[in-house]
């Protein structure tokens, strides 16, 4: 459990100093402002724009991590302006859900790719949109390449992608390392890990606000989100007495430190064995949502019947495991 006390500026964010007209409305859904919080080092975390988004800022400009829920995108603008008036170089795609990529055209269109700059670092060459980093599969989600309408605009799909492994951006001064979950949240996970600040952005593979959402009819599976979060354990280093050290910035929800991830994992993969017991013991799936499996967890995490609830979480582990 994290002691440290995060420094939160609550953002009204000024819309005129993001160039917004008098009258144009940037409310979130839901109404309500955004919060900036530092992290540390380098790296900020922007609350209340859809899911979380991470910012790292430094002389070279900005990179975000997600880009939150289209509605928000004026208002995450003016929150990233309040931070750093540098170009805005890289954003990187988690996976490929609305709440993390609803915002990418605004912030893209906010941005620069830098293509060129002389010995002093000063920018002789730039080309409008920043460049957009996410794995294949989320470009294969937004763009529909089997020749279907395509769910989102082309101007918010990656433009550099990934198939396997990791995708490595030395930005900033600090090695970013985009590190692919296969079929954990959805097919197209990946973790951020910004080896010098030492912070991990998640997307959804990790939350505080629900139970794990795995989006099965998208690539997600029981097993791939067991060793997602295993996978941030292994990269997080706690400082002292299990506090601190690595923070980890969720997809929903809080900053948190490894042993809350560790709490987290715990808990998925005891359910994830009842549920298995309760295959082997040839239990249907309406048997095993009755038989209260979830039910020591629900007080923190149960959404009812929104995404993340219990109901939705024991039948996407069921049919996981079947």
């Amino acid at each position: 459990m994290i002691t440290k006390s995060f420094h939160v500026l609550s953002v009204s964010v000024a819309l005129a100093f993001a160039g917004l007209a008098a009258g144009q409305s940037a409310a979130p859904q839901g109404g309500g402002d955004l919060d900036v919080l530092h992290v540390q080092a380098n790296v900020y975390m922007i609350a209340g724009a859809g899911g979380n988004i991470t910012v790292q800022i430094g002389d070279m400009g900005v990179l975000v991590v997600d880009t939150g829920l289209a509605a928000n995108a004026d208002k995450v603008i003016a929150a990233i302006r309040t931070l750093s008036n540098k170009p805005l170089q890289y954003i990187i795609n988690t996976h490929f859900h609305a709440d993390h990529t609803g915002g990418n055209v605004a912030v893209r269109n906010a941005g620069v790719t830098i293509t060129g700059a002389n010995v002093t670092g000063n920018l002789t060459d730039a080309r409008q949109g920043a460049q957009i980093i996410a794995h294949e599969n989320v470009l294969d989600r937004m763009s529909a390449p089997t020749g279907k309408e395509s769910p989102t605009p082309p101007d918010a799909w990656p433009t550099d992608t990934y198939t396997s492994g990791q995708k490595e951006v030395f930005f900033n001064g600090e090695p970013v390392q985009v590190i692919y979950q296969p079929k954990a949240h959805t097919d197209g996970d990946s973790l951020v890990f910004f080896r010098h600040s030492d912070v991990v952005s998640t997307g959804d593979i990790f939350v505080t606000t629900s139970f794990p959402f795995i989006d099965i009819d998208h690539g997600g599976s029981i097993q791939g989100e067991i060793d997602a979060l295993n996978r941030i354990i292994d990269i997080a280093i706690p400082k002292h007495e299990e506090e601190g050290g690595t923070y980890i910035i969720p997809g929903h929800g809080r900053i948190c430190d490894e042993f809350d991830v560790v709490e987290y994992r715990d808990m998925v993969t005891i359910i994830r064995d009842r549920v298995e017991a309760a295959i082997k013991k040839g239990m249907t799936l309406d048997q095993v949502k009755a038989a209260g499996y979830t039910k020591d967890y629900d007080a923190r995490y149960d959404t009812k019947n929104r995404i993340g609830g219990a109901d939705s979480f024991i039948e996407a582990v069921y049919k996981s495991l079947k």
